[in-house]
């Protein structure tokens, strides 16, 4: 992959869609597949973010063939509505970014089962109701064009179970299995399917803590290098979500064009798995 990839029109007259694209990854992802040439559907639940995410792209990239709608992927009825919102305005998707998700912290002693229920139908519906939703479209455009694909965002916590984040580390185990299972089933359709296992990434989540720190004489740099270090990240920093999303469009587009069933790992050293 070049740099000259990234500032090309190679994904010109592709339509991608990225669920949670208001903010993060999602909102990086998104802007990556706009300066590809792609045309970009992002979806998110919060009208106020999804309106701020909206102004943010189309003032990078003015052109842009670019569809924002509010929408709840743990409602199947709310994604069914927006994949054929999106096929009416932009075309038939030929990439599903399922980036929708967030982590819970509790051990098993302190997670009750409504809890339980609630991680694993955040972490399993939110790809299977956008998948459902999006195959008939990526099979149309795998038909078309040759290639189609799903990429899930996921986290190192699949294979790297943290006993703080006990739900969410079985659930995105569980979610590395669908992937697979998705990836065999597809194949003989022409749609490939994909995951990023991510480690640490600067994000909303990791700004908040910062500026409730109780150290005031660190800024964010030596804050997040500490952090890093606490943490045993060989390359001694948080990822950034644009690396991330350098990631998923790689798994997205026609260069992994042979890759289906498998993971990346954004981590930055930090995994102990081979």
């Amino acid at each position: 992959m070049t740099v000259a990839f990234w500032n090309s029109k190679a994904l010109q007259g592709r339509t991608a869609v990225v669920t949670g694209g208001s903010s993060g990854i999602g909102l990086a992802t998104a802007r990556l597949l706009l300066a590809c040439g792609a045309k970009v559907a992002i979806c998110g639940r919060s009208v106020g973010r999804l309106d701020a995410a909206r102004a943010e792209l189309l003032r990078d990239y003015p052109d842009a063939s670019l569809y924002v709608q509010a929408c709840d992927v743990l409602d199947a009825v709310s994604v069914r509505a927006f994949a054929a919102s999106v096929q009416n305005v932009l075309g038939d998707a030929a990439m599903l970014i399922n980036n929708a998700g967030q982590g819970r912290i509790s051990t098993f002693a302190d997670t009750e089962d409504e809890a339980w229920r609630e991680e694993l139908n955040l972490k399993f519906f939110s790809v299977i109701y956008s998948t459902r939703a999006f195959l008939p479209q990526l099979a149309a455009q795998a038909a078309m064009l040759g290639d189609a694909s799903i990429v899930c965002s996921n986290s190192l916590l699949a294979r790297q179970p943290e006993p703080h984040m006990v739900a969410t580390s079985a659930a995105r185990a569980g979610l590395v299995n669908l992937v697979r299972s998705m990836a065999t089933e597809f194949a003989p359709q022409g749609v490939r399917v994909n995951g990023i296992l991510i480690g640490l990434i600067e994000s909303g989540q990791w700004r908040r803590r910062f500026e409730a720190r109780e150290e005031r004489l660190l800024d964010w740099p030596a804050w997040t290098a500490r952090l890093a270090a606490q943490k045993h990240i060989p390359m001694r920093r948080l990822g950034r979500p644009e690396e991330a999303a350098q990631a998923i469009v790689f798994l997205a587009s026609p260069l992994s064009s042979y890759t289906t069933g498998s993971h990346i790992d954004i981590s930055g050293g930090h995994s102990r798995h081979a």
